[in-house]
């Protein structure tokens, strides 16, 4: 199963660390990922396998929930089907 991240925010030193740190520990892998900044505007969407995920798919959104509240950034973590559908014309 796939899963869609994105991060938006203002840019920092970490971002990145912190979220892949995240998503390191519950052994979700990164199949894609796309970063820029735009004056000072942080963005980044991921695609993600969540297969071998070591915890409940709630969880591990908690877990970026608060790794975006530390870092001053909104994440969002859906799977990619309600993602894809969500932004179906």
């Amino acid at each position: 199963m796939k899963a869609v991240i994105t991060v938006i925010g203002c840019d920092k030193i970490g971002i990145i660390a912190s979220i892949t740190g995240v998503l390191a520990k519950a052994n979700v892998n990164i199949l894609d990922i796309s970063q820029t900044i735009m004056q000072n505007i942080f963005s980044m969407i991921m695609l993600v396998d969540v297969s071998n995920m070591s915890c409940e798919f709630s969880e591990l959104s908690d877990q970026l929930k608060r790794a975006g509240e530390e870092l001053g950034v909104d994440i969002r973590f859906q799977r990619e089907e309600i993602f894809t559908s969500m932004h179906r014309i």
